[in-house]
């Protein structure tokens, strides 16, 4: 074991040589002078290194899985440019010996690949620059530049995605946090994207100067220091330097081109092969309309009528085979659906019985014909898998498993439209678009999108129905952007959580007690039926999800019912009981962490009126003028809606005999009011009274 964990540190030791390593190669390459053998091998390796990047990233699934290409790019760069030094140093000193001073990769790029003719190759030299920093390097720049931009201006929309899934369950936390990071990864790369491009640009223009330096250089030093001919000088000289330009060029636009293919990659799982054979030939006609005019080409007199006529045969026989293949498909597809038709047996018809009753769904989500694909899994529809993470989700928040949710279609519905039901009843519908995207409106963005004008159907804001095509865009003006599998999701969780004290029941509750028997037996045994009934508890805990209490802390509520029960067997009397026990928790859900608590009191006199008009044994406030009912309403909506403005709870802080009462009065028209007595605030919060109703505003 000893010996395994020395190897390790060896092994990391090792590994940690690798930069200052190549440093000091990059340095020595440019001061030391170095055999022209040497400069064979790592020229070579320098062609052989670019094209292996090349490939790397037609082949990468996204720009992400080769994040590392940035930091490629700049050490090939340096590598490059360290070669250059390194050569110019032989060039310069042995040139007049002939074309093989430099060795013989240089010789042959100087004689065979441009003919020995140092005028060609200037030319050829000449184009592969023009190419590499007017055409790729330019664009591959700008595109980088832009795409940085974005992509920053984008993150905070992301965020909010990410975060709206999340409160959706949707995504784990785990997930959340692997998305988040993949978000502040993507704007990494493509800021050091835009970085590496000036390294690209940099190197096309210093491979420009070194090439007439090295000439003018060389040609001197040949006339100057060894007695040479202009022509002769010129000849040796100018071959030399423009293969060493070429061995150095080549690599450059081989990297320029896969800085390009990176920045202009789309970020999907698929390699560049992929996406090109998928899209370029996915429709035969293109095919066919090309064959026709290469045809039509191909017959005029004096055009080379061999090659437009053999491609315009090729490019029909292509169209020809991937629209027989395309049918084929269709066809298996449809022999695969009539035999799963003819193997479902038809029902014999039998006597009703209850068994035909069916009972009412708890949850019930009812959708139109076009949203059949979302909730049908043979069609890749996300929406089932996404409702069982909501479930999951509030089941964990609320503390008791909530019903599964019956998904049915129902052709009465208009065909983009879905209805949400609760016991039976409707309790939310809305129309989304399968094909399209909804842009949210958080509060504040900075540019307007085409599309079709909506709003949120869980929480009523301004919403826009978007193509796919507009989702970074989007983004990058500030909007929150969702699929309409997550609207859906996002609705149907909201309205679960509204109505949750609707789906907790008598079976709900004994399941409770089951639990609660695993962590405190005698507890659980004696709670029911010895101190309270079973309908009292489901009304207690009925009360408390009314509220949006969550009821994960069962043994508190148990033991807080076991020790007043004796006292009262009234609901509402042991309700507060349990939120005076629960008050940490509560204050928790409402105001987070936070150490001060920011209220709203009623004045004395406004007190001591509703005190008057709260009538015994009902909890409900009656008597009180009207007009002074919708002044304290109107003045309970202006305080909520400034403190959703500055991101703060919204608290009335009340006496426990009107606490009740006031939060039925808040729960039927204002909406994001919590209602808390003065016992429900934990001795360890500091209140800050900020409003108060009474004082001119009755």
């Amino acid at each position: 074991m000893a010996e395994a964990i020395q190897a390790g540190a060896g092994a990391r030791s090792i590994s940690g040589l690798g930069t200052p390593v190549l440093l000091l190669t990059l340095m020595a390459m440019m001061i030391l002078p170095m055999p022209t053998f040497m400069l064979d091998i790592l020229f070579t390796f320098n062609i052989s290194l670019a094209l292996v990047v090349l490939l790397a990233t037609v082949y990468a699934g996204r720009p992400l899985d080769f994040a590392v290409f940035p930091t490629i790019l700049l050490v090939t760069t340096l590598l490059r440019l360290a070669l250059n030094v390194a050569s110019t140093r032989v060039v310069l000193l042995n040139g007049h010996t002939g074309s093989g001073a430099a060795g013989s990769v240089i010789e042959s790029f100087g004689s065979v690949v441009i003919g020995g003719n140092y005028a060609v190759g200037l030319v050829v030299f000449t184009i592969l620059v023009i190419i590499n920093f007017v055409v790729v390097t330019k664009g591959a720049g700008r595109i980088s530049e832009v795409s940085a931009r974005f992509t920053l201006d984008a993150m905070p929309g992301k965020q909010m995605a990410i975060d709206a899934d999340l409160n959706a369950g949707l995504l784990t936390q785990e997930e959340a946090r692997e998305r988040r990071s993949e978000v502040a990864q993507e704007a990494d790369f493509y800021g050091a994207m835009d970085g590496a491009s000036k390294f690209v640009r940099g190197d096309a223009v210093a491979g420009l100067l070194i090439l007439l330096i090295n000439i003018v250089g060389g040609v001197a030093i040949g006339m100057g220091q060894h007695s040479l001919s202009f022509s002769t000088a010129m000849q040796y000289y100018a071959l030399l330097t423009i293969g060493d330009g070429l061995v150095a060029q080549i690599p450059a636009l081989l990297l320029s081109t896969s800085s390009a293919i990176m920045v202009t990659r789309q970020n999907t799982a698929q390699n560049m092969g992929e996406q090109l054979v998928f899209q370029l030939f996915r429709r035969p006609r293109a095919l066919f309309v090309s064959s026709g005019v290469l045809f039509t080409m191909g017959i005029i007199p004096g055009m080379p009528n061999f090659a437009f006529l053999l491609l315009a045969l090729a490019s029909a026989g292509l169209g020809y085979l991937i629209n027989k293949t395309r049918q084929q498909e269709a066809l298996e597809k449809q022999q695969k659906e009539e035999v799963k038709s003819e193997q479902i047996e038809t029902p014999t018809v039998k006597e009703l019985s209850w068994d035909d009753v069916q009972p009412v769904d708890q949850v019930g989500l009812e959708v139109g014909y076009r949203l059949i694909p979302m909730v049908d899994p043979a069609q890749d529809g996300k929406l089932m898998g996404r409702i069982k993470g909501v479930r999951k989700k509030i089941s964990q928040d609320l503390g008791f498993l909530v019903s599964p949710v019956h998904i049915r279609d129902n052709l009465d519905l208009s065909p983009n439209t879905y209805r949400i039901a609760i016991l039976g009843a409707i309790v939310g519908e809305a129309e989304v678009y399968p094909d399209k995207e909804m842009a949210i409106n958080p509060g504040q963005v900075f540019g307007k999108l085409e599309g079709i004008a909506t709003t949120d159907p869980a929480f009523g804001l301004e919403a826009v129905w978007i193509d796919a095509n507009q989702k970074d865009n989007a983004q990058a003006f500030g909007y929150t952007v969702v699929d309409a599998s997550t609207v859906i999701a996002t609705h149907l969780s909201h309205l679960v959580q509204t109505h949750a004290a609707e789906l907790f029941g008598h079976e709900e509750a004994e399941h409770l007690l089951k639990g609660l028997s695993k962590q405190a037996p005698k507890l659980a045994e004696t709670l029911v039926p010895d101190k309270i009934s079973l309908g009292v508890l489901v009304k207690v805990v009925q009360n408390l999800l009314l509220e949006q209490i969550p009821i994960k802390d069962i043994r508190t509520i148990a033991e807080t019912l076991a020790e007043h029960s004796s006292k009262s067997q009234d609901p509402g009397v042991l309700t507060s009981m349990v939120r005076i026990a629960l008050n940490r928790l509560i204050i928790q859900t409402i105001n987070g962490y936070q150490d001060e608590i920011p209220v709203s009191i009623l004045s004395p006199e406004l007190e001591q009126i509703l005190q008057k008009s709260l009538s015994v044994g009902q909890e409900e406030v009656v008597g009180v003028e009207p007009g002074l009912a919708e002044k304290i309403q109107i003045y309970l909506k202006q305080f909520v809606s400034q403190q959703e403005a500055s991101g703060q709870a919204s608290i009335l802080l009340t006496s426990p005999a009107l606490r009740s009462a006031l939060a039925r009065f808040a729960r039927f028209g204002i909406k994001g009011l919590n209602v808390l007595s003065y016992q429900e605030i934990p001795d360890n919060k500091q209140i800050k009274v900020i409003a108060t109703i009474g004082n001119g505003n009755d």
